[in-house]
């Protein structure tokens, strides 16, 4: 495993072109282009704003910033889930020519969807504005949990993206559980809701306490949970582990399933 991940870091350069070039085939054919960075996370606090403080006539004071934030997260979690499973089928071609350590293809990807996210994290900062809302001294917590968020993502795309290649229906069923992820967890709809009952939705499921994170630092200015937190990077790095492992290990019946 040590070999290969020394491997990994020789092709740093290939990594970097790797986002550069996911980067630019995002919004290629569109006539906005990056513009949509910012649009994309506006439009949905948009939406469902319109549809649960208009239509359903629910929502607090602040519930935009409450919105945006989750969304701005959700669509990162979401995002980088979808994007690193389909990674290394993607680059099939390539990784049928050219020996490279596949689990370069997952980072790369991840690594995409932090841009986006920086920019949704300008988003978050106008509605901050707006509502007049200052974090305190908590944001220098900020960094931290992004580098949580990413390696949360980095051990799920190395999973998905391995069995996708595989399983080819994972995707397809990868649509659904998304879905449910996100009503599982606070994006729209405040956690309380949920009652005594269903607090498990809450309690045990890393997204919400990742977005619940987030919203404490910006929004409440408070600590976020770092218990959760620290349950959640730990979990994610003994995955990382075994399957840079595992890939060391089967990195030909890859090539042969491809």
């Amino acid at each position: 495993m040590k070999k290969y991940i020394q491997e990994m870091l020789m092709r740093k350069d290939l990594l970097i072109y790797l986002v550069k070039s996911g980067l630019k085939a995002e919004h290629r054919n569109s006539y906005l282009g990056y513009f949509w960075w910012l649009l994309d996370p506006l439009l949905n606090v948009l939406v469902y704003y319109f549809l649960v403080v208009i239509v359903l006539q629910r929502g607090s004071e602040n519930y935009p910033l409450f919105l945006v934030i989750g969304l701005v997260v959700w669509r990162l979690i979401s995002s980088g889930i979808s994007a690193s499973s389909k990674s290394i089928l993607r680059y099939s071609s390539i990784i049928n020519q050219v020996y490279l350590p596949k689990a370069i293809f997952p980072m790369s990807f991840i690594l995409s969807q932090l841009f986006n996210f920086l920019f949704g994290l300008v988003v978050v900062g106008a509605f901050l504005l707006i509502y007049g809302v200052i974090p305190s001294w908590e944001i220098i917590f900020l960094p931290l949990l992004i580098v949580v968020t990413m390696l949360f993502l980095f051990a799920i795309g190395l999973v998905l993206g391995y069995i996708n290649v595989f399983v080819r229906d994972i995707d397809n069923v990868l649509t659904y559980v998304t879905r449910v992820l996100f009503y599982a967890s606070p994006i729209i709809w405040e956690g309380g809701r949920l009652g005594p009952k269903f607090s498990w939705a809450i309690d045990y499921n890393p997204i919400a306490v990742i977005v619940e994170s987030y919203r404490a630092i910006l929004m409440h200015g408070t600590i976020p949970n770092f218990t959760g937190l620290g349950i959640i990077l730990l979990i994610s790095l003994v995955i990382i582990v075994i399957m840079i492992n595992h890939y060391s290990k089967n990195e030909h019946k890859i090539i042969k399933a491809l």
